[in-house]
């Protein structure tokens, strides 16, 4: 399609219809839903991240949290600093890296992301029971999908381009 005449049909279409839109408004609603919930029991959505990855990994770095939680190293040191103060997690010293930190669940982190694991599987069941099992199936190939693509073109708008 020729660029002006895709400007012309994006320019008379809703925004709302623009698939973009629809993953915003559905990644708004979900982390809304998920921020209420976890407010109640004082976690952010970092945290209980945390506390989900290093229940299901075990140990794990500060580096491999914040890529797992996707945010910086530097924002991931300040909520490990913040969850090692409430005692929802433990850091010693990598037997194999004297300068890395491994962080691992207390039994009070444990307990907390078990009482709030019971309110956020709610709603995965919710979105589950919403689907055939073919769709659900579909639903999670083409969000893969769509992510991949959104990846490579955040990566593709933060290189120079080229001469």
């Amino acid at each position: 399609m020729d660029l002006s005449l895709e400007w012309e049909y994006m320019a008379h279409t809703p925004v709302e219809q623009d698939l973009c839109t629809r993953i915003r408004r559905s990644e708004q609603a979900l982390m809304a839903h998920h921020e209420a919930v976890l407010r109640t029991y004082g976690l952010t959505m970092t945290q209980y991240t945390v506390l989900l990855a290093l229940s299901r990994e075990g140990g794990m770095s500060g580096s491999q949290l914040a890529r797992s939680c996707g945010v910086t190293q530097q924002s991931m040191s300040s909520v490990l600093t913040n969850m090692e103060t409430k005692q929802l997690i433990h850091r010693e010293t990598s037997p194999v890296h004297a300068k890395v930190q491994i962080a691992t669940l207390t039994d009070q982190g444990r307990t907390l992301l078990d009482r709030a694991y019971e309110e956020v599987i709610i709603l995965e069941r919710a979105l589950t029971d919403a689907f055939t099992p073919s769709e659900h199936a579909a639903l999670c190939e083409l969000l893969e999908r769509a992510t991949t693509v959104l990846i490579q073109q955040t990566r593709n708008a933060s290189s120079p381009p080229s001469a």
